[in-house]
């Protein structure tokens, strides 16, 4: 007697996301002034209305577009598609470029804020002049988080989600860290012992040695 092969039921497919639902939310990314948070979307969406499913069926359709839904600074936004590029980098102004110390500084406070002006210097091992923390400041990429439980009571720096948003990134925590500095060749193969990349986090709550800036925002 021939044997019954077993009836095995398979998961039914989640329901597309409505066509309405579908076309609010993708006007509400478009609109926002920075990328949107998957909660404050789910707030402006009807009741019951499955946001991760929205997300992912957006990405789905304009993947192959000219812009692309990217996930960045913990929120969704579109922006042009990377093999274009290159293409529309000619229309684009000049952008302001940073100085090498600007640059050292940046990731020096991407990588191990909050740290103080001391400490970036103690890191770098030359004086850092007030204008590069200036700079950083004025750009939005770096903020005053608070200042340092030690004496003299320093101000601590930190990044901002306009960092994220200019670089790509959706979290301080995808920053390269050592190995993949060192596979894209910009960290040298002979380093000394223990040499280690701190793993960086932008957490915009105070630590525990960090006051609140108080009154006043000149470093001290």
């Amino acid at each position: 007697m021939a044997r019954r092969t077993p009836l095995v039921l398979l998961p039914e497919a989640a329901p597309a996301p409505a066509a309405e639902t579908m076309r609010l939310a993708e006007a509400l990314i478009f609109a926002a002034s920075r990328p949107l948070e998957p909660a404050a979307l789910a707030a402006r969406l009807p009741p019951g209305s499955d946001v991760e499913a929205v997300l992912a069926e957006l990405r789905r359709l304009y993947l192959p577009r000219g812009i692309n839904l990217v996930r960045v600074a913990g929120g969704y936004a579109f922006r042009t598609a990377p093999d274009l590029a290159a293409v529309l980098r000619g229309d684009a102004p000049e952008p302001r470029k940073l100085s090498r110390a600007a640059i050292e500084t940046l990731a020096i406070v991407a990588y191990h804020q909050p740290v103080t002006r001391a400490e970036i210097e103690e890191i770098r091992g030359v004086s850092t002049s007030k204008g590069s923390l200036d700079l950083l400041l004025e750009t939005g990429w770096v903020r005053l988080r608070g200042r340092r439980r030690t004496p003299g009571r320093p101000v601590t720096y930190g990044t901002t989600p306009a960092f994220l948003e200019h670089f790509g990134l959706d979290a301080v925590s995808d920053l390269p860290g050592l190995d993949e500095l060192k596979g894209l060749g910009l960290m040298d193969g002979r380093l000394p012992a223990g040499f280690g990349i701190p793993v960086p986090s932008d957490d915009v709550a105070l630590r525990a040695e960090e006051d609140p800036l108080g009154d006043t925002a000149d470093e001290a």
